[in-house]
């Protein structure tokens, strides 16, 4: 098929439909981090509120989101996928009409229900459109650029939306993408199905939701009622149970949502450990310099969003050399080069003043953003390797929803840490040290990943796991010609 050629046409169609509903959850996520402080001053919200703002949506995201691409398997990919739209942007107009935090808080929740079926049956429909392996590679090349592009546009298209219309136009600007987003999925996405979709698991989703938000409750309202007060031991005792019911129960499905199999592979685990510490320091990278620049320096949105383009260019340039630099070089050289930038970043702002230097703040920006660029890559490599083909996309779509639970935590923890003293300037700062810190072991922790995770004992627990699970046919043998006949060619 040449470029001309209409099936090939619709498929670029649909390409950009899916890439659209990429953009507009990951832009939402970075321009409302640029918008927090604008968000708390008109809605006289404390940093509590400010972590559910961010957290609501990544929490329910991570919660939901390997139940929607299992449901999307089971009753049609496009059927999900056009949920996922509606209540994405009808959860924007919500937001944007939200009268107070607690509503505000609710509205994002709604928007999260709707961007967890959107990016996980995105990809599962970038598949099934492009199913010639070198056309789904570049499919996929152009989904992970997006991401790129995604993170680059939001903090400033962030910050000019806050400067020019206030807050609420951030979600404004979600209602005709969405909108024109839905009308093109009804007219180019195909319908499909899993040939055998997993069935249903409502328990296991109820110990998963019930384990995070336990959690991230606990860690998030810890800090002003305290971790030892009755309510968040509770909690903790909670999530706790909820993470040891999970794999009990799940061993005994046929058909488990999160298969506990996968565990006993080291690159496997490791992979998802990673993408945890990973988005953590990310995530709460964004949230602690939102706050520093804006209530700080007095940095408006606008230059607040300027002022991170460095380390939105970083992961944007990062993201596009990292597949190619994990094929060339394996997974564990750029997981250790993503570790060290990660922390190297983090580490120039522990000695963080209200008047550090800009040129210091933007090298900081600049390897962290490529660090965070680099990861994404060898992660997915990591965990798919190995795995038995028939649960790649299973394993993959684990480890992606690792990467939000990393969203939530980061948010959660930093948060926490940055709230805990007086409210002063000098004290905000003084208290970000510690997050700093916190941030350079997650790097130095994801580039010690990468050495255990691709060690010949590691490969030994991932081919001990793919025993433990059926052998794939093999293709039939070729057929060979009778003598005297040429083989025949089509």
């Amino acid at each position: 098929m040449t470029g001309s050629d209409p099936a090939v046409r619709r498929a670029r169609l649909v390409l950009a439909v899916c890439c659209l509903s990429l953009l507009i959850t990951v832009v939402d996520t970075t321009a409302v981090n640029v918008a927090l402080p604008a968000i708390g001053h008109d809605l006289n919200a404390p940093v509590t509120g400010l972590q559910w703002t961010i957290d609501g949506y990544t929490l329910a995201i991570a919660s939901f989101m390997m139940l929607a691409g299992s449901t999307g398997d089971r009753i049609g990919r496009r059927r999900v996928f056009q949920a996922g739209l509606a209540l994405f942007t009808l959860g924007s107009l919500a937001c944007s009409l939200a009268p107070a935090l607690d509503w505000l808080i609710a509205f994002r929740i709604a928007q999260g229900l709707g961007a967890s079926m959107l990016n996980p049956v995105a990809l599962s429909i970038i598949t099934h459109t492009f199913p010639e392996p070198r056309r789904r590679a570049r499919a996929i090349g152009v989904w992970g650029a997006t991401v790129g592009l995604s993170l680059t546009l939001g903090p400033v298209l962030g910050g000019l939306l806050v400067e020019s219309a206030g807050w609420r136009a951030i979600f404004w600007i979600n209602i005709p993408v969405g909108a024109a987003a839905l009308v093109l999925s009804a007219l180019l996405v195909p319908q499909s199905r899993a040939a055998n979709p997993r069935r249903a698991d409502p328990i296991g989703q109820a110990l998963i939701v019930t384990m995070l938000a336990a959690l991230i409750y606990a860690i998030i309202e810890g800090a002003h009622r305290g971790y030892g007060s009755a309510p968040i031991v509770g909690l903790l005792v909670l999530a706790a149970a909820g993470a040891v019911a999970l794999p009990t129960y799940e061993r005994r499905r046929a058909q488990p949502l999160i298969d506990p199999r996968f565990f006993g592979s080291v690159p496997f685990t490791g992979a998802f450990v990673a993408a945890i510490t990973a988005f953590l320091a990310l995530s709460g990278f964004l949230f602690l310099n939102t706050l520093y620049l804006q209530d700080v320096r007095g940095y408006s949105a606008l230059q607040a969003g300027l002022l991170t383009v460095p380390m939105a260019g970083g992961t944007a340039v990062a993201s596009t050399i990292s597949g190619r630099l994990t094929a060339a070089c394996g997974a564990r050289t750029a997981l250790v080069a993503a570790g060290v930038l990660i922390a190297a970043g983090a580490a120039t702002l522990t000695a963080l003043t209200p008047g550090t230097p800009l040129p210091v703040l933007l090298v900081a920006y600049l390897l962290f953003g490529a660090g965070s660029g680099i990861v994404n890559a060898p992660i997915t490599d990591t965990a798919v390797a190995g795995m038995p083909r028939a649960q790649a996309g299973v394993s993959a779509a684990i480890t992606t929803t690792g990467r939000q639970i990393g969203n939530s935590l980061g948010v959660a923890v930093l948060g926490s840490i940055a709230d805990a003293p007086a409210r002063s300037h000098a004290d905000f700062t003084t208290a970000t040290h510690l997050g700093w810190w916190i941030l350079v072991g997650c790097g130095a922790l994801v580039a010690t990943l990468g050495v255990l995770t691709t060690s010949r004992r590691a490969a030994g627990t991932a081919a001990r796991v793919v025993a433990r699970f059926p052998a794939e046919p093999l293709p039939a043998p070729a057929r060979r010609p009778a003598p005297g006949l040429a083989p025949a060619t089509s």
